[in-house]
């Protein structure tokens, strides 16, 4: 905000008083100079929540706001808190209302985990001999992954349902 603008807001008997050289235009230049940082923030502000271009630092605290911090690696540093990176966590983030409506399903577990882990490929058998029981094939590129992809599993899936991970190098030689 401007001096100028700043002065408007005044009582008018300080309004009148304002000039070129006085103590109080030089109050109003403080006051201008005080302002712009903030000022410069909310100019953006949008940038900050948009998960694509807030700051690294505040990656994590958007994922809290979330609830995605049930798959953060325990005692980890902030670039580290998902083993695939903060770009998959991004993304996790920019999904995250629409991979909500979907929680507790295998459709919704298949999608958290293509998101997280930037792979498809995840099939999610329910076996007749087990009922209540996934089966969660992963594809083998995400077997660094292995500690993600088991709390999203166990975060993500039906609650009735016990479950595995497992990987395979070829799904569709199975």
């Amino acid at each position: 905000m401007k001096s100028s603008e700043i002065a408007r807001l005044l009582p008018s008997i300080f309004q009148r008083t304002v000039g070129p050289s006085n103590p109080l235009s030089a109050m109003l230049s403080v006051m201008e100079g005080l302002n712009a940082p903030a000022e410069a923030i909310l100019d953006d502000v949008d940038s900050i929540f948009d998960p694509s271009r807030t700051p690294d630092e505040f990656v994590p605290l958007l994922a809290r706001w979330v609830d995605l911090e049930r798959i953060f690696a325990p005692r980890e540093e902030p670039e580290n808190l998902v083993s695939t990176g903060l770009g998959r966590l991004r993304e996790l983030i920019r999904t995250a209302s629409h991979l909500s409506k979907w929680r507790g399903t295998q459709e919704g577990l298949r999608k958290f985990l293509e998101t997280a882990t930037g792979t498809t490929g995840f099939v999610i058998e329910e076996p007749a001999s087990r009922p209540f029981h996934l089966r969660v094939i992963a594809p083998q590129e995400t077997e660094p992954h292995r500690a993600l992809i088991e709390r999203i599993v166990d975060v993500e899936r039906p609650v009735y349902a016990t479950w595995e991970v497992s990987f395979l190098e070829d799904l569709t030689n199975e």
